[in-house]
């Protein structure tokens, strides 16, 4: 997968490697915004939530914490919540957008488009160490069918959370539930 372009925030802290991670989902989201046919507007959306997601992934935890409204008490799940706060701060007003960055790592009931795109090109993306090739069938399919794609990723993300043991936050269940009622 190649990557693409991404136009990070001046505050973002943020390592190569994980600058990498954005870059190919970015041309995720992008290859399937063409592939949708989403207008300008709304691809824009969706880079810049794909810019914003982990901007902060390599920021202090302390600093993490300062920003993080909701972080679930989770130190590996700070880095959105606290992006997201950034982003607001520094004059992003889309919610769509906010929301995408804050729980992109959960799930969220509420999302538009945009916060599904982003979950499903952060977890697809082909450079995770746990990328499958089952993972390059559901890339195929989100263009035509994000909602039964999104309930696959969800299910695999719920499992894997369960077999470790896990307890699922409210918004994960809220989550999923919010999939599996509507289809």
């Amino acid at each position: 997968m190649k990557s693409a372009p991404v136009d990070f925030p001046s505050w973002a802290q943020i390592s190569p490697k994980r600058q990498g991670h954005v870059r190919r989902v970015a041309a995720l989201a992008t290859e399937w915004a063409g592939q949708m046919g989403v207008s300008r507007q709304e691809r824009e959306r969706w880079l810049r939530a794909v810019a914003l997601h982990d901007a902060l992934k390599s920021a202090p935890k302390r600093e993490l914490r300062a920003l993080a409204e909701n972080s679930w008490g989770v130190d590996a799940l700070l880095h959105g919540p606290a992006a997201a706060m950034r982003a607001e701060e520094e004059g992003e007003t889309d919610r769509g957008v906010l929301d995408a960055v804050r729980y992109h790592s959960v799930g969220y009931a509420g999302w538009d488009l945009v916060g599904r795109i982003l979950y499903l090109a952060d977890f697809l993306e082909p450079g995770r160490s746990f990328h499958s090739p089952d993972h390059d069938s559901l890339i195929l399919r989100v263009p035509n069918d994000v909602d039964a794609v999104l309930r696959d990723v969800a299910k695999e993300r719920v499992s894997g959370t369960i077999a470790l043991g896990k307890p699922l936050l409210p918004e994960v269940v809220g989550f999923w539930n919010s999939l599996v009622l509507t289809s």
